[in-house]
């Protein structure tokens, strides 16, 4: 059974940085391509950034491009996210899943972790 548990958010100032932890365990972590998502209040979720299983390659989406890192450790079984130059609008539960390639915004697994609060004030 995956699981996938994200962590690290909370409430930074405008401008501020935040590192996002998801650690995953069930499947063959080295062998999947990962990415973060975000879900906003009232909002579908958005996929912001991927990584390949190699970290050979990144994606991000237009909204966060520059600002955010993606990354990842295989011998931890760990996908990272750094958060720079956070605005208002970066606000919502921020999720992780395996997805089928770097820049493919479908997620490879039914179920989600809890998510991580990241709240932005301006």
């Amino acid at each position: 059974q995956v699981q996938l548990v994200e962590s690290g958010g909370g409430l930074v100032q405008a401008g501020g940085s935040l590192r996002l932890s998801c650690a995953a365990s069930g499947l063959t972590f080295s062998s999947y391509a990962m990415g973060w998502f975000r879900q906003a209040p009232g909002k579908e979720r958005e996929f912001v950034a991927g990584i390949s299983w190699s970290s050979m390659r990144t994606y991000y989406s237009d909204s966060v491009k520059g600002r955010f890192t993606i990354s990842r450790s295989n011998a931890k079984n760990t996908v990272y996210l750094q958060m720079s130059s956070l605005q208002f609008e970066d606000t919502a539960v921020y999720y992780c899943n395996a997805v089928t390639t770097a820049t493919s915004k479908n997620p490879s697994f039914d179920s989600w972790g809890q998510g991580t609060q990241v709240t932005v004030s301006s």
